[in-house]
């Protein structure tokens, strides 16, 4: 009897417990492995270097879908390699289409395929979701199939995650209700598209976005994509150390982990809506990677 009033006891206490305990992910390592000859960045797994890189399986939050990711290095640069599935091929982002009654053009509903990582630039450990309770800056690498693609980069940005309102930024509520706020930053220097501002009609749709070559700290990752087959094929290259405070450094000979996550759509923070064109901004990052050099 005294058993069974000390079980039901803990068992009251659990579940009353439960509700409120921190949400934890499972961490997963993925090794960055030196390679004599660094690939080349066309869209494609053919390298050899791929070949003996370890691969690696993440389920994407908001698709459901396996990203499948390589990781190798050389000289003074590294690399990544992400394929992911996608029925259909969005190179199109909010191109200008012209309205004939009003005689105006007007952002269409088109929205381009994305790629997103994430990475820590704090001194701690941080939970880098955009429904965290703590505050947090990262550096973004956020590949877009038709603003940054065909320049053959990623866009470097910054996200600032903080308590405290800022310039543009996003208000949001963390999974325990807690008011946050998201900054979403341009890297120094210039983006790799140009855009464009009508007025008098060019045609019924004309691009609001064109390719240029990214300048400063903006330029810091190259990156190309090729879709074939419902499949994109990225690879991503950036310097270790950029020299740029904007950006997260790395030492592969310092032992250390550095922590990141990845989405396949852009992480804006934006509700769940599956009526909206290609999920744009609903993105939602990750369990925790930790990127380690071998």
């Amino acid at each position: 009897m005294l058993f069974r009033k000390s079980f039901l006891l803990f068992f009251l206490i659990a579940i009353t417990i439960l509700p409120f305990a921190t949400v934890t992910h499972a961490a997963q390592d993925i090794v960055a492995i030196r390679v004599s000859s660094a690939p080349t960045l066309d869209g494609s797994d053919n390298d050899s270097a791929w070949s003996t890189a370890y691969t690696y399986t993440i389920k994407d939050k908001r698709t459901g879908s396996d990203i499948t990711l390589k990781a190798v290095y050389s000289g003074d640069m590294f690399y990544f390699l992400v394929k992911y599935p996608d029925a259909t091929n969005n190179d199109l982002h909010k191109a200008w289409v012209w309205n004939r009654e009003l005689e105006v053009y007007e952002i269409g509903p088109a929205r381009e395929d994305t790629f997103f990582f994430k990475w820590n630039m704090m001194d701690r450990e941080v939970d880098l979701s955009n429904f965290a309770d703590n505050d947090y800056t990262a550096d973004i690498w956020y590949w877009k199939a038709h603003r940054t693609n065909p320049s053959g980069y990623a866009d470097d940005k910054s996200h600032v995650f903080s308590s405290e309102p800022g310039k543009k930024a996003k208000k949001l509520t963390t999974r325990t209700g807690k008011t946050m706020y998201l900054m979403r930053l341009g890297d120094a220097g210039k983006p790799a598209q140009a855009k464009r501002i009508l007025v008098d009609y060019q045609g019924d749709v004309v691009l609001q976005y064109t390719p240029a070559e990214p300048e400063g700290s903006r330029a810091d990752v190259k990156a190309k994509g090729v879709w074939s087959k419902g499949v994109w094929i990225i690879e991503f290259a950036r310097k270790f150390n950029t020299g740029y405070d904007d950006d997260v450094q790395l030492d592969p000979g310092s032992g250390k982990k550095y922590l990141f996550g990845v989405s396949i759509k852009s992480c804006y923070g934006e509700v769940f809506n599956d009526t909206l064109p290609n999920l744009y901004g609903q993105g939602r990052l990750s369990d925790p990677l930790y990127l380690v050099f071998r």
